[in-house]
C-alpha cells in the first residue's frame, strides 16, 4: 500500500529514507500528546518509526502492526536488533477487520504514518471507526502525512504527489482535512491539534468528545 521508495538491507529488513528525515519532528509531538500506556500504530511499514519511538517513549509500549507480510517481516528484523523491552512483535492486522483484537488490547492512543493518502478512503473510515472501538473514552489517535485544507494544498509539491497517487490508483490521494473532521465527528472525535511538520506534512490529533 506505501508508495514510497524503499531501501532493501540484504536481509528482511527494509527502509525508508523519509523516516530519517521525520522521525524525530514527529516524536517531539508524540512526546507532547501521548498518553502513558499502549500505543497501537496502525501500518507500521518498515518498522523503523517504531523502533525510534519506542526507544525515544519509555512510558509507552509500543504494537507495531501491518497488513503485509513483507512489512511485518522488516518490522520483526528491526525490532531484533533493538532488542527493546517495550517494543512488541507486529501484528499482521488489516485497518478493514472488523476486530483488531488481540493487538489492540487496553490502549491509550492509536498512531497511523502514511496510510491515509496510500489507501482508498475507505481505510481512513476504518481508521476512525476502529479508534471508536477500541480506544477509551480518552483516547488519542494521531495522525501524520501531506493534507490539504479546505481544499486548498499547502505546497505545489504535495500537489503534485497526490497527481501521483491518483494516477498509481484513483482512489487514492491526500485528503482534506475538513472531509476527516467530517469522518471524526461521525465516530465523536474532535481534533485538538494541528501541527505543521518539515517537507509540507502535518499531524493531526483526534480525541473522542466529551458526551452531551
Amino acid at each position: 500500500m506505501k508508495s514510497f521508495p524503499l531501501e532493501a538491507s540484504g536481509t528482511a529488513k527494509r527502509h525508508a529514507p523519509a523516516t530519517q528525515r521525520n522521525r524525530d519532528a514527529i516524536l517531539e509531538v508524540l512526546r507532547e500528546v501521548l498518553p502513558p500506556g499502549n500505543i497501537l500504530e496502525i501500518a507500521s511499514g518498515t518498522g523503523e518509526h517504531a523502533v525510534h519511538f519506542a526507544r525515544h517513549l519509555e512510558a509507552h509500549r509500543w504494537q507495531p502492526t501491518d497488513p503485509s507480510d513483507e512489512a511485518t517481516a522488516s518490522i520483526a528484523a528491526h525490532a531484533a536488533e533493538a532488542g527493546l523491552s517495550n517494543l512488541a512483535e507486529p501484528g499482521r492486522l488489516d485497518v478493514h477487520a472488523a476486530d483488531w483484537l488481540p493487538w489492540a488490547r487496553d490502549l491509550a492512543a492509536i498512531v497511523c504514518i502514511n496510510m491515509v493518502h496510500i489507501a482508498p478512503w475507505s481505510a481512513a473510515e476504518a481508521l476512525f471507526a476502529g479508534a471508536a472501538r477500541h480506544l477509551p473514552t480518552d483516547g488519542t489517535l494521531v495522525l501524520y502525512g501531506p493534507y490539504r485544507f479546505h481544499g486548498a494544498f499547502t505546497a505545489a509539491s504535495n500537489e503534485a504527489f497526490d497527481r501521483r497517487l491518483r494516477s498509481e490508483d484513483p482512489a487514492w490521494g491526500v485528503r482534506d482535512v475538513d472531509e476527516l473532521d467530517a469522518l471524526a465527528a461521525r465516530h465523536a472525535y474532535g481534533r485538538v491539534r494541528t501541527d505543521a511538520l518539515p517537507a509540507n506534512n502535518h499531524v493531526l490529533v483526534y480525541r473522542r468528545r466529551a458526551a452531551a
